[in-house]
């Protein structure tokens, strides 16, 4: 099924601890970069090396740092991102806090967006809050920790709704 011509195509990565948890990003996310329109990243890169890769890749990189980037991750990136695609608001941030509460407290701080993206947690995330505040955090593809998969999340972005959102479980790397 292909997307409306005016459709944004998003790709959602957050926490990739390159080169800690791996040397690189897995080929079948470097492929989803490639066709993505705008890339989104939510923090924990590690080194600056990989935001330098995906900046000259990405045809759109947003992004922000996160509680394990240094100073010089800090000084390029911000904390928060607020950015539109397509009609719909969308705010990056790292850390959302406790799962216990999230909602309220997302509401309470982001409720003018219609998205939250956020990492920290490795865990894969997609709820809508009473107020209409989609959440989604894409868990992490190179540290699954306890969840199943390492994985990322696509979405698109069309006459201010997103939709299409997918996570993407990418295979256990062979030992």
């Amino acid at each position: 099924m292909s997307s409306p011509p005016d459709a944004v195509r998003l790709l959602l990565m957050s926490d990739t601890h390159v080169p800690k948890r791996a040397k690189d990003l897995p080929p079948e996310l470097w492929e989803a970069v490639d066709g993505a329109d705008v890339v989104i990243h939510a923090g924990d890169w590690v080194v600056v090396d990989l935001l330098d890769v995906l900046q000259a890749r990405a045809a759109r990189l947003v992004a922000v740092f996160g509680n394990n980037d240094g100073h010089e991750l800090r000084t390029r990136l911000t904390e928060v991102a607020h950015v539109e695609f397509a009609g719909v608001h969308l705010v990056v941030v790292h850390d959302t806090g406790p799962a216990a509460g999230r909602e309220r407290r997302c509401e309470d701080l982001y409720g003018d967006a219609d998205v939250l993206v956020f990492g920290h947690s490795h865990i894969p995330w997609d709820t809508t809050t009473a107020r209409g505040l989609r959440l989604l955090n894409p868990g992490s593809p190179t540290d699954r920790r306890r969840q199943p998969a390492c994985t990322f999340m696509t979405a698109v972005a069309h006459e201010g709704v997103l939709d299409t959102v997918t996570l993407h479980r990418l295979p256990l790397p062979s030992r």
